[in-house]
């Protein structure tokens, strides 16, 4: 099976482009789900972060409260480094987890991760080919704005704390840049998936 890791920046765009890869065909995991997975009410995971961080990041129904959560670390880049640490593994593990499966099922087909820490996290090195997609930086802060009700600031504030997109760019095997709206993003998107399908083949045969 081939294992592709897609990744971006926040509000590029990322969750588009998985979607049309699933669509095609792919199976996707997205590390979203995942994170939520191992966080879960008597989860390790939980229990870690509350370890951590305190019994303040919960609910009164016991999960965790993921906007509280985030206002801390948002302003504290030593909190943020402090709760990815603590969820890597577990994240990491669950995907993988879920990537067996998927090969015992398909041993022929192609799975893609979509994770938005995949550079960061070093997790990128365990896929064949890493897609990163991304957009202008205009386009970018005005769908977060947009899409999370943010003023400038404070979307500027939550961009500048992921590693930049040029930086992200360099470790790319395949681009996809969706500046230009959802009609050129899924025309690459399928362009890439050919590419992908023409990789699987060949692997497929050595």
């Amino acid at each position: 099976m081939l294992r592709i890791g897609l990744t971006g920046s926040i509000g590029v765009g990322k969750s588009f482009v998985a979607g049309v890869l699933a669509e095609l065909g792919c199976h996707v995991l997205d590390a979203d789900q995942a994170a939520r997975e191992v966080v879960a009410p008597g989860s390790k995971g939980l229990s870690a972060i509350v370890g951590a961080f305190g019994e303040g990041v919960l609910r009164n129904d016991g999960t965790l409260d993921r906007q509280q959560l985030g206002s801390v670390i948002f302003a504290d880049q030593s909190k943020r480094e402090l709760l990815n640490s603590i969820l890597h593994p577990y994240i990491i593990a669950l995907q993988d987890e879920q990537l067996r499966e998927w090969e015992a099922l398909d041993p022929d087909g192609i799975a893609v991760v979509d994770a938005a820490l995949m550079i960061e996290s070093g997790g990128f090195k365990r896929f064949d080919r890493l897609i990163v997609v991304h957009c202008r930086p205009e386009v970018q802060i005005n769908r977060l704005m947009a899409r999370d009700n943010l003023t400038r600031e404070e979307a500027q504030k939550r961009i500048d704390a992921q590693m930049p997109q040029e930086a992200k760019q360099k470790f790319a095997d395949y681009l996809i840049d969706t500046s230009e709206g959802f009609e050129s993003a899924r025309k690459r998107t399928g362009e890439v998936y050919q590419e992908l399908c023409r990789l699987s083949v060949q692997e497929n045969k050595i």
